[in-house]
């Protein structure tokens, strides 16, 4: 069963006024739609563009594992636990809030910032903050989110290309660049779908150079 998710179709959140455009996936903030709250664990995929200078004040988060995906410009994140880094395109970012973080995220330079942030509940709750940045992380490198029982798999393809994606109960594809073909369906940038049993697919990127985000999602958070 898949459900494709266009960019267009997103709730629009952010602040534009203050240079932050934001796309919400899921239900988030303000928007609340209770048939789209999660797609296995994965709790929200924001797609955020900040101006130069344009940021996100300090504020806090619990029991969330929160991974970051830059795909034009360099963050600026910095946290409590004494963090101050600048991520850059190719870069994985991770922070695993566990019993509490605060931090703050900002576009520190003049070009604009482009990226992906997805937040993923964990399985057990509590235990100590952590963060981890992985600098360029080659195409096809799964990165497991132990905590969320997870697998981010990144798929870099030239024009024409295809290649493999996991099989898994829950499989979620974010087009962050390019066209791709998923079965059967065309998907552009910002598009998703939304696979539940996904066996045997492939991707194939179309006219240009693409690049493709998955998460293979083996169990659903465990609440109580």
């Amino acid at each position: 069963m898949t459900y494709v998710q266009r960019a267009a179709d997103r709730f629009r959140g952010g602040d534009p006024a203050a240079g932050i455009e934001t796309w919400h996936a899921f239900s988030f903030s303000g928007f609340y739609d209770p048939d789209n709250v999660r797609f296995g664990p994965l709790a929200a995929c924001n797609e955020e563009r900040l101006a130069g200078g344009a940021g996100f004040a300090e504020h806090p988060h619990r029991d969330v594992e929160i991974v970051t995906w830059v795909i034009e410009g360099e963050l600026t994140h910095e946290d409590s636990t004494g963090q101050v880094v600048t991520v850059r395109p190719g870069d994985l970012q991770r922070l695993s809030a566990g019993s509490g973080v605060r931090h703050t995220e900002r576009n520190a330079g003049s070009v604009p910032l482009r990226f992906v942030q997805m937040w993923l509940t964990p399985s057990e709750f509590g235990g100590e903050p952590s963060y981890e940045v992985v600098r360029g992380i080659a195409d096809g490198t799964p990165y497991a989110l132990r905590r969320a029982e997870a697998v981010l798999h990144v798929r870099r393809l030239g024009p024409g290309r295809l290649a493999p994606l996991p099989d898994a109960p829950w499989l979620y594809v974010h087009v962050a660049r390019g066209a791709v073909r998923l079965a059967g369906e065309v998907l552009r940038d910002g598009d998703a779908a939304r696979v539940l049993d996904a066996v045997g697919l492939e991707v194939e990127a179309i006219g240009s150079a693409a690049e493709v985000l998955a998460w293979e999602m083996h169990a659903e958070p465990r609440f109580g």
